[in-house]
């Protein structure tokens, strides 16, 4: 049984396209729309418990950042409210309002372009194997959580089936060509400058992130999907990071580590069920994170 005000899938009278592993992509002919429901995915597996109120959280932070990010790139907004669909849609309000967005269509870039400012996760386990990433040479002697000189551009490959894989960016150029490869990097760099800016205000670390891309029939890019949020990202409270330590994180981290603590589950499908007390605090986590940019469910 989901818990109250969870929404685990959508159901509306048009065409689904695509059913992610947390949103719903309808389409509404010249435009899409993309409704983040509830789920909840962590090592590409989608847990059977939703979290209540998780997707209203990615796609209030999500448009956040798309408004502060808009003099960098145009995005795919189109329509954030309910009131603003095609009038077939108006009925589904209470289903769709705070969780949705109409946006345009667009060619996707088949690049995911992540940004890395600080080491953790795939990229720790890189570069403590190589002490590179994506072929990016590193100073010796980093460690977890520990800031890098610089960000870096590290990509990955954007698989429909199983996992990502971190590629170098002459493996990227082999995929979508020098020019297209060149502009991507400038422009995530970028981006994540400015989310890592705000986020610092606010006394968040942006650690890393990544960017979806898409082109329209003119061949212009556009920022698609999400961004910056705690899906796509790794936040910690600047209150409680120390170099060298796993921080306390204000995005899915904590699940993923609930998960990998328990023995007899191979991160593969099917999922454990979560307990009550870690649908709750991951909730938490990404309440405290939109809280912090004046963002209310």
């Amino acid at each position: 049984m989901n818990p109250p005000n969870a929404l685990r899938s959508s159901s509306l009278p048009i065409e689904r396209v695509r059913r992610g592993k947390v949103r719903d992509v309808y389409d509404l002919g010249g435009a899409l729309l993309i409704v983040a429901t509830d789920r909840v995915s962590a090592f590409d597996v989608v847990m059977n418990e939703p979290i209540p109120d998780k997707g209203k959280i990615l796609t209030q932070v999500a448009n956040f950042w798309f408004g502060a990010t808009k003099d960098i790139l145009p995005n795919h907004l189109l329509a954030t409210n309910v009131s603003d669909y095609p009038a077939e849609l108006q009925k589904y309000a209470e289903q769709l309002e705070g969780r949705s967005v109409m946006v345009k269509k667009a060619v996707v870039a088949p690049i995911e372009c992540i940004v890395r400012g600080y080491l953790a996760g795939s990229g720790l386990k890189e570069y403590e194997k190589q002490g590179a990433v994506c072929g990016i040479a590193l100073p010796p002697g980093l460690g977890m959580a520990h800031e890098l000189p610089e960000p870096i551009f590290t990509p990955s490959t954007k698989a429909e089936e199983g996992h990502d894989e971190n590629i170098s960016f002459e493996q990227m150029t082999a995929i979508v060509g020098l020019e297209l490869s060149e502009r991507l990097r400038e422009l995530s760099l970028a981006l994540y400058k400015r989310g890592r800016q705000l986020a610092a205000e606010r006394n968040i670390i942006l650690a890393d992130t990544k960017f979806e891309f898409g082109q329209l029939d003119g061949g212009d890019l556009i920022l698609i999907d999400e961004v910056l949020t705690p899906d796509s990202s790794r936040y910690w409270p600047m209150e409680n990071y120390e170099p060298g330590k796993n921080p306390p994180s204000l995005d899915k981290q904590y699940l993923r580590d609930y998960l990998s603590s328990l023995k007899d589950w191979n991160k593969q499908p099917p999922p454990p069920t979560l307990p009550q007390e870690v649908i709750q605090n991951v909730r938490a986590r990404y309440l405290d994170l939109a809280g912090r940019f004046g963002i209310t469910v």
